[in-house]
């Protein structure tokens, strides 16, 4: 038999051969097709001429299949049931019972953000694991290939192609200190310049806005520790004299526990627009679609807390 063009078969051929193979009938099976007997007969001898093959012959009222024909069907049959299953529906995601791993990259200065979606992950889905990293130089182009879930980013960091994103919401700055700091009594551009800050070290990626507004009103801010993490700065604040000048969501759950004071900064610092990125390819993923919007969620209430401190 010749080499046969697969660009020439019709795959509806091939599933009327295997209903005819079932039924024994072109009646029969134009009932179950809901297609005429003459559509039937006509489909047949096409896939007869592109095949070579008779396939089935009428004898004594009904269609008997060749030997080619029944080697045939046993082929057919489960590539049909292999490309329903393939074509058919996704089943819903469901987060009661999913084992799901998401990797998350997200900055630690929104650990309480972190820690309210943690308590949803546990009450929704109690069997996903969830792995938390923060920002790197890398972040932007492991979520573009899959290696990471979801990140949240400030928007101007450029972002390969194979990256969504979702703008969540922005970052609006303050100045943080203990109760009863001596800032307090004056605050003002004099005494944010006076007193020494503690600064987050993260890196040069983004410029940092805080230095790029103090600059622009012919203030520098007065160094006074550099620290790895936002974890480290409330403790920090509690027992010294030292101010900071923070996203508001970076220490907002931290106010009473450490006793701290918040004031607005004395000069206008810009929001910082963050999103939500994740990698294209997840785009219609039930479940990467169920974490984006529990995080979108609880990101967007925690920052309206945070917001009313101001």
């Amino acid at each position: 038999m010749n080499k046969i063009d697969l660009r020439k078969v019709d795959l509806n051929l091939l599933l009327l051969f295997e209903t005819l193979m079932r039924e024994g009938s072109v009646s029969k099976t134009a009932e179950q097709l809901g297609r005429t007997q003459s559509a039937i007969s006509h489909a047949l001898a096409r896939l007869r001429d592109q095949l070579g093959d008779p396939l089935l012959v009428k004898v004594g009222g009904r269609m008997q299949p060749s030997p080619y024909a029944l080697e045939l069907v046993e082929e057919v049959r489960p590539l049909l049931r292999s490309i329903e299953r393939i074509l058919s529906p996704r089943e819903a995601f469901d987060a009661a019972t999913s084992t799901r791993r998401f990797r998350l990259v997200v900055p630690d200065l929104a650990m309480n953000l972190f820690s309210h979606l943690m308590q949803r992950i546990q009450r929704e889905a109690p069997n996903i694991l969830i792995e938390w990293d923060i920002p790197k130089f890398s972040t932007p182009v492991d979520v573009a290939e899959g290696l990471v879930d979801l990140a949240l980013l400030p928007e101007a960091i450029p972002k390969p192609e194979g990256v969504a994103s979702r703008r969540v919401g922005d970052f609006q700055w303050a100045c943080f200190m203990r109760v009863g700091h001596p800032a307090l009594q004056r605050w003002g551009k004099k005494a944010w310049a006076g007193w020494p800050h503690i600064v987050v070290g993260i890196g040069d990626r983004v410029h940092n806005p805080v230095t790029s507004a103090a600059e622009k009103v012919k203030l520098q801010r007065r160094t006074g520790l550099v620290v790895p993490t936002f974890g480290a700065v409330a403790p920090l604040l509690a027992q010294t004299n030292m101010l900071t000048t923070l996203p508001v969501i970076a220490l907002a759950d931290a106010m009473e526990r450490f006793e701290l004071q918040v004031k607005p900064v004395p000069f206008a610092i810009p929001d910082m627009p963050h999103v939500l990125a994740w990698s294209t390819r997840l785009n219609n993923d039930p479940a990467s679609q169920w974490l984006r919007e529990c995080f979108a969620e609880i990101y967007q209430v925690k920052l309206a807390e945070a917001g009313r401190l101001l």
